[in-house]
């Protein structure tokens, strides 16, 4: 696995701050142009050096900020696989990296250039390093990766979605190891303004730490955050032929739409619920057989509850006797379309060491969020099946399902 979170620069250091309950959300600090706006705080990767993860310099200065998480996120997580692509069958190897909103700095930097400068300021690597699909594209580049290569976009689901059909890909025998996940860069001024007009974000500007607060009665919409999270995929053959370190078993993938609003989710969680089913089916087991769910749990008011009722039609009477959520999203805001990678990661994190990571911020747990939500405090216990939740705007679903690996 490889991270870029805003609790740290690496999968240690993220999955440290879930345990102790930090929070990551803070001040924004190195974006100009955010004056006046409602919302001033966020949840930024700080002290990322790109250049070490890149085989030439000149790509680092010119590419967007969510390549440069992307591809160190993914360099970090093939590092910890000890995959090197020069060994194996490179055209086995694929990349499924996806984002939300894609390259948004590039974007708006020559968007400023057109208006300001005209035709001739525009860089003619603006749209190579725009479009979403060049992160996925640029690994393969560099390392020769000649397997299935693309990039999903559907909102806060892209990384589930892109490990889900990464999996789907593999079990059809196209591929032996697929790198994949999510990454995104939007801390950016149209960025917090189009999310800050939906009245989607939290304006506790007073209190960072605690702004972001899923379940709580007083919870005020997400804080934005950024990151990348990216997996190592691979066919069990393919990994004990290596001798590779195997973390987890993906073993579900559930995948739905709910068809009903642009932003909002359907108030009593008929699609998230299709969409769980889905993955347990997938997985051939029981409600009572998940220990642990990592929900979407973004802190907006609807948001919440629709989730919890989508909980309780999956997981009946054990939803609320047995069953232990949390979300992660209290420590580090949301990270769009990265924020189901790194959420998978704190699952295979809560399997390797049975340890829960809390929601935190949980003051005065909403009575219509009335399930064991770990409130503030992460704990010790025996997790041997996580399941993952990402739903984006659309009505995109996707849940992802990890098993303890029993060789």
């Amino acid at each position: 696995m490889g991270a870029l979170s805003p609790l740290g620069n690496s999968v240690a250091e993220t999955w440290e701050g879930m345990k102790n309950g930090r929070s990551g959300i803070s001040h924004i600090e190195g974006v100009d142009g955010l004056e006046g706006f409602p919302v001033s705080i966020a949840g930024q990767v700080r002290g990322f050096d790109p250049l070490p993860y890149f085989k030439d310099s000149k790509v680092v200065r010119r590419c967007d900020r969510f390549e440069q998480l992307a591809m160190a996120a993914a360099v970090m997580a093939m590092r910890d696989a000890d995959l090197d692509p020069e060994k194996l069958q490179r055209d086995r190897i694929g990349v499924m990296i996806g984002s939300g909103i894609g390259g948004l700095g590039i974007h708006g930097v020559n968007v400023k250039a057109l208006l300001e400068s005209g035709l001739r300021r525009v860089s003619p690597f603006c749209i190579p390093y725009m479009i979403t699909n060049m992160a996925s594209g640029m690994l393969s580049i560099d390392y020769g990766l000649g397997g299935p290569n693309m990039s999903i976009s559907t909102a806060c689901a892209t990384s589930n979605h892109s490990i889900g059909e990464a999996w789907r890909i593999m079990k059809f025998g196209d591929a032996d190891v697929m790198i994949c996940g999510g990454s995104e860069a939007s801390i950016l001024p149209i960025g917090i303004a189009g999310f800050a007009n939906m009245h989607a974000l939290s304006t506790r500007n007073d209190d960072p730490t605690t702004a972001s607060r899923p379940y709580d009665v007083d919870r005020d919409g997400f804080v934005m955050g950024e990151g990348a999270g990216v997996i190592v995929l691979e066919t069990l053959e393919h990994a004990q032929a290596r001798g590779a370190r195997i973390l987890a078993e993906l073993v579900g993938y559930g995948l739905s739409a709910d068809g009903y609003h642009l932003t909002s989710p359907m108030p009593e969680g008929e699609g998230a619920s299709r969409c769980m089913q889905m993955a347990l089916d997938h997985a051939g087991l029981k409600p009572e057989e998940v220990d642990y769910v990592n929900t979407h749990g973004t802190s907006t008011s609807l948001g919440d509850i629709c989730e919890t009722k989508a909980i309780k039609r999956t997981f009946g009477d054990y939803a609320k006797n047995g069953l232990v959520v949390s979300s992660t999203k209290s420590m580090t805001g949301h990270l769009l379309g990265a924020a189901g990678g790194i959420e998978l990661l704190a699952c295979v994190m809560a399997i390797q060491e049975n340890f829960i990571p809390p929601t935190i911020n949980v003051f005065n747990q909403d009575p219509e969020c009335d399930l064991d939500v770990c409130p503030n405090v992460g704990r010790s216990h025996q997790v041997d099946v996580a399941l993952s939740n990402s739903f984006g705007f659309g009505g995109h679903n996707a849940s992802l399902i990890v098993k303890r690996f029993v060789g």
